[in-house]
């Protein structure tokens, strides 16, 4: 319908008014089809921001936090070192040496057999006292290590009953039974929980000439298996946080233990001198606390059966 004032002005004019009326229409239904594919796209969520939020990822980046604190006149130094560390998926701890000083039976020890895995004495969880004709207690910064046990070819699930067996050195770099042979201090047993879980308190050890600092492992399928001196099915090593082993050397009784470290890293170790990037993070435990109260250290060892 048109205005009054168009009404009557020839042909040639109501054409005119029809075209501009039938473009009108036009114009506003593809402004209206605008207008709803817009809304349409709002409601459907094709917001970047929302996208972003909605995503997650498998794999969290590790993060380590060192402070030190210094009070004079009582000479009292704590350094506290907080460790988060996390990963999408475990991977098989490698193979290593159970090197010269394993006291399981495979080598000897001033001419004789050396295997503490059969003494009832070896099943404990503090292992920083001897017990083989000695009561002695080794000295150093204290570690609560838990280890959990997982297997890698069956969904990282946890392995309980398997018994690790675990030694290291002493604060000054030697081992019990070997260089220290009056001493059965720093080796010990324990059987994983229905977590695959067990904690071992010990202490932390020194740094040798020629090793980056390490703990030893031996991996076996039962308690029986180990007791009895079988074979193992894993054989490693855990390599102690860098960041934690200049604070522990520094802060008294570990004699040459820091000068020892600056002359050896993990790549240059002959142990672990051959594994990946992501090997030795996996054998590397994340470590909190501090020199004074000590430590408390959890890892994942992956098995591959």
């Amino acid at each position: 319908m048109r205005d009054g004032d168009d009404h009557d002005q020839g042909l040639a004019h109501d054409l005119t008014i029809m075209a501009r009326q039938i473009l009108g229409r036009r114009q506003a239904l593809g402004w209206l089809a605008s207008v709803g594919s817009t809304a349409l796209l709002a409601g459907c969520g094709g917001d970047d921001s929302s996208t972003a939020s909605s995503s997650t990822t498998a794999t969290t980046a590790s993060t380590s936090t060192t402070s030190s604190t210094t009070s004079t006149g009582s000479t009292t130094t704590g350094t506290t070192t907080t460790t988060t560390s996390s990963s999408g998926a475990c991977i098989a701890d490698p193979t290593e040496t159970a090197g010269p000083y394993p006291a399981d039976g495979t080598n000897s020890s001033s001419g004789s057999t050396s295997n503490v895995l059969t003494l009832s004495g070896i099943v404990r969880s503090d292992i920083r006292a001897s017990f083989i004709s000695s009561t002695t207690v080794a000295a150093g910064v204290q570690v609560k290590l838990t280890l959990t046990l997982v297997n890698v070819n069956n969904s990282c699930l946890p392995l309980s009953g398997y018994a690790i067996y675990l030694w290291h050195c002493d604060q000054n770099g030697s081992y019990s039974l070997y260089s220290v042979p009056a001493e059965s201090y720093l080796r010990g047993v324990l059987v994983t929980d229905g977590n695959g879980q067990v904690t071992f308190t010990t202490i932390f050890p020194g740094c040798y000439s020629g090793r980056y600092p390490h703990i030893h492992l031996e991996i076996f399928s039962s308690l029986a298996a180990a007791t009895s001196g079988r074979a193992s099915v894993l054989t490693t090593q855990l390599a102690m946080p860098r960041d934690i082993c200049s604070a522990v050397y520094s802060s008294g009784g570990y004699t040459q233990s820091a000068s020892n470290l600056s002359a050896i890293t993990t790549a240059t170790d002959n142990v672990f001198g051959d594994n990946t990037s992501a090997q030795i993070a996996a054998q590397t435990p994340a470590m909190t606390g501090n020199t004074t109260a000590g430590y408390t250290a959890t890892v994942t060892v992956g098995v591959a059966l």
